[in-house]
Formats: structure tokens, sequence, C-alpha cells
């Protein structure tokens, strides 16, 4: 399988963790009734930062997997 298509599908993935995430702050945010939306922003800062590091996870698997296949 090309490697491209595995990125392509990790951008999906990547957009959906974003946007689940910051779904449930919104609607955490509502159910708060806070003036200053604090649920929203944390919740989007926290699922931006776990799609970054799934890609991170992902790159690394990868790099590991290359090098066993050069030495072998």
């Amino acid at each position: 399988m090309p490697s491209y298509i595995k990125y392509f599908g990790l951008a999906f993935q990547m957009c959906a963790v974003i946007g689940i995430g910051t779904w449930i702050g919104f609607k955490i945010q509502t159910k708060s009734q806070m003036g200053f939306p604090v649920w929203l922003l944390l919740f989007c800062f926290l699922s931006i930062f776990l799609a970054f590091y799934q890609l991170y996870r992902s790159i690394k698997n990868d790099e590991k997997q290359e090098n066993r296949n050069k030495k072998s």
C-alpha cells in the first residue's frame, strides 16, 4: 500500500478527532452557560493536541518500520 494513502486517512482521522472534541466542548459550554467559552476552547485545543500526537506517533512508527526494512 502506498504511504500517501495512509496519510490521506490520517487527515480524515485528525479532522474527526478535532471535530468531535470541539463538539463536546460546545455541548459542555452550552450546558454551563458561562459567558467566556472556556470549555469550548479547552476541548478544542486538547483535541488538536491529541490529533497531532496521533500523527507524530504514526510517523515515528513508519520510521521504525523503514529502518527495520533497510537492515534486513
